[in-house]
């Protein structure tokens, strides 16, 4: 037996229109009376927006100058659902920031996707969150050709919008919102903290007073005058358009002083705001000025298109998060660009500087390593493992930190700001295009040899002094401390027998975070101005005197965002394998310094009885944790320096073919320094400030 099935014909603009607007004027006997418009969206709206496509209504708008019945009952319907409907909080608020807590708006707008806020019945908002739903409606209606959205707009009769002011009426709706928009500008732009970053307008009036003045006065003119509108050339619009520059111009400089003072989250939450009211209001004004009969049009349309754009982002997570966090990044990765241009070697002189130093890096991990086994034999729980295993770590990098030594990966997050920054200023005297990357692809080899050195000078020295500290143990208290631990030692330094690979990514994940805590701090104390306050403590002063505090105040201003940064990499690093014991997974944190002298305290537990094939990749193990050290700190942080300076990540295609051309020509600059020490390399413009 066969089965014969006849396919559902598909759908059409017309049809919807016909079915819903025809003879039978069905859309006045639906239920929901927004229906036949979600419908008719629906069968407009493209299934894939590809880049720069246009979406074609011409077929429909044909349909429409066909059917004069379906037209006129189109018109009627669309001109009976948007009727006295309020939006001015759509322009008000909608994606705007609505707090300036940063957690909380991210979990308001997370929450909001999954269930969305749904407003009054009688608001505009309500229409729009039935009918434009989607994310990318925004983006394919502004696909449409002006010129169809203008024939749309003649066929189905809309009135302009400068035709009344009555209370609801669509202008009145404008400049309500305009009101709301400038009363909250002045009041934040008024607030201690905001004000703080801007010291240069303390003797000043507020622009953003004389904004409020000027417009009132103009709307005032609009409700008043018999065409509710003015033309662009009137002088106290230019007026209005000037003192819009000089508050945009009070928020660009705010930003700007953020790298003398620093800045904090919720003031740049406070000034990202206001930018964003700023510009919303930039768009609201420009309704006000009408030169032509296709001005009034045209207006109309745009305020049509802004609408839907404004309430299909008002719960954009990724751009929130994107600009909330772009000039913090800036801030902390400036702070760590500054710091990473002293991990770059030049010359001879600096490159075996870095292997002394790197050499007494060397030595005290060598000795946490002997110290975190005999840790590991300590009766007490993972809490208490982790709690010991942290300290130890902490404290070591805290002395590596303070004797001046180096440790070898924890240089990337810091050299990758400098790399970026030498990329945004210019290199080489501002060179610009294939000479820039040239040169930063020169920069680059530099920073790859100072870590090749860093990792050397660790490793020759942490093996050595690892291997005498058990054998010390072993001689006066005939105990080898290994005995019992030398084989797991062994295998997880092997990428084959272990997660040796992913335990050096989460470390090199930890070595990233390390960098970010310290640009942090050091951005959190310049906007707290605790360097000044230090400086000026009465206490200080009359007890150690005005000399000694302000040493003190400089020796805090220049150690303790590196001291917090080191404290807290060692708890990362020392609770990692407690915490994964806990939640029963395989976490462990492996890095290449500590992998040579765990590698010399398993020799020596094992009494060097070794096979050939374990001693191999432990040996090559090393060398691969030490790489994906490296590359994953290295890559985190270039991806934060990229983002914090708004650079184009498809930079990265040419900056990596200019790094791989310098490898070929001169592939022993890449290992140690074969160059002559050129001066001026990254260009600081924050040198004197």
């Amino acid at each position: 037996m066969k089965l014969f099935f006849t396919a559902k014909p598909k759908a059409t603009a017309a049809g919807i229109l016909i079915e819903f607007f025809g003879e039978a004027q069905s859309w006045r006997e639906t239920n929901d009376v927004l229906e036949p418009l979600v419908e008719l969206i629906r069968l407009i709206r493209p299934l894939n927006i590809k880049d720069e496509q246009t979406v074609d209504l011409q077929e429909m708008i044909s349909f429409l100058k066909q059917n004069f019945s379906c037209r006129k009952q189109l018109s009627i319907y669309l001109k009976e659902i948007f009727k006295d409907r309020k939006f001015n909080k759509i322009l008000s608020d909608a994606a705007i920031l609505q707090d300036v807590d940063f957690i909380f708006e991210v979990k308001k707008r997370i929450f909001a996707k999954f269930l969305p806020y749904q407003p009054q019945k009688d608001t505009l908002e309500y229409v729009l969150n039935q009918v434009f739903y989607l994310a990318n409606d925004a983006i394919w209606l502004n696909r449409i050709p002006l010129s169809q959205l203008s024939e749309l707009y003649e066929l189905l009769k809309f009135k302009s919008i400068y035709e009344s002011m009555e209370p609801n009426s669509v202008l009145s709706e404008v400049l309500i919102a305009e009101h709301l928009l400038i009363q909250r500008i002045s009041g934040r732009a008024s607030e201690t903290d905001v004000i703080k970053m801007v010291p240069e307008f303390e003797d000043l009036e507020s622009p953003f007073s004389a904004f409020e003045q000027e417009l009132y006065l103009i709307e005032e003119r609009i409700r008043t005058s018999g065409k509710h509108y003015i033309a662009s050339d009137d002088i106290s619009f230019s007026q209005l358009l000037v003192l819009q520059k000089q508050c945009e111009g009070f928020v660009d400089k705010a930003f700007h002083n953020s790298s003398k003072y620093g800045i904090s989250l919720r003031v740049n939450q406070n000034l990202l705001k206001i930018r964003q009211q700023l510009v919303r209001l930039k768009f609201l004004i420009s309704l006000l000025t009408v030169d032509t009969d296709k001005d009034k049009k045209n207006n109309g349309i745009a305020l049509a298109l802004e609408l839907i754009r404004f309430n299909c982002y008002k719960n954009n997570v990724r751009k929130f998060i994107g600009e909330s966090t772009q000039l913090i990044s800036y801030e902390i990765t400036q702070h760590t660009a500054k710091t990473g241009e002293h991990y770059i070697t030049e010359g001879r002189k600096e490159y075996f500087k870095m292997f002394r130093t790197a050499l007494g890096g060397g030595f005290i991990v060598g000795i946490l390593c002997v110290i975190k086994v005999l840790l590991s034999k300590a009766d007490t729980s993972f809490f208490g493992h982790a709690f010991l295993y942290s300290m130890n770590y902490a404290f070591g990098f805290i002395a590596i930190y303070i004797l001046g030594f180096t440790l070898a990966t924890k240089q990337p997050a810091m050299t990758a700001s400098a790399l970026i920054r030498a990329l945004e200023e210019g290199v080489v005297q501002e060179g610009k295009g294939a000479e820039k990357h040239k040169a930063f692809a020169v920069l680059f080899a530099r920073v790859f040899r100072s870590q090749f050195i860093a990792f050397v000078g660790n490793v020759l020295m942490a093996f050595p002094v690892s291997l005498l500290g058990i054998w010390l143990i072993d001689y006066f208290l005939h105990y080898n401390i290994a005995a019992t631990k030398w084989e797991s030692l062994l295998i997880d330094l092997s990428p084959i027998h272990s997660l040796a690979i992913f335990h050096a990514a989460i470390a090199g994940v930890f070595l990233f975070l390390s960098g970010i805590i310290s640009g942090s701090v050091a951005n959190r104390d310049k906007h707290n101005q605790v360097y000044f306050r230090i400086t000026e403590h009465p206490f200080l002063k009359r007890n150690f005197g005005k000399t000694r505090t302000v040493k003190l105040a400089k020796l805090y201003e220049k150690r303790w965002a590196g001291v917090i940064s080191n404290f807290w990499f060692g708890v990362f690093m020392g609770s990692t394998a407690s915490i994964g014991l806990f939640l029963g997974l395989n976490l462990d944190i492996r890095h290449i310094t500590f992998g040579s002298g765990n590698l010399a305290l398993a020799l020596y537990g094992a009494n060097y009885k070794v096979s050939h094939s374990m001693l191999f990749w432990g040996v090559f193990g090393i060398g691969i944790i030490g790489l994906v050290n490296f590359i994953v700190s290295f890559s985190l942080s270039l991806g934060l320096a990229f983002r914090s300076r708004a650079i184009s990540l498809f930079e990265l295609r040419f900056v990596t073919i200019s790094i791989w051309n310098h490898f070929k020509a001169k592939p022993m600059s890449f290992f140690f320094p074969t160059e002559k020490k050129t001066h001026n390399l990254i260009i600081d413009k924050e040198s004197n400030s």
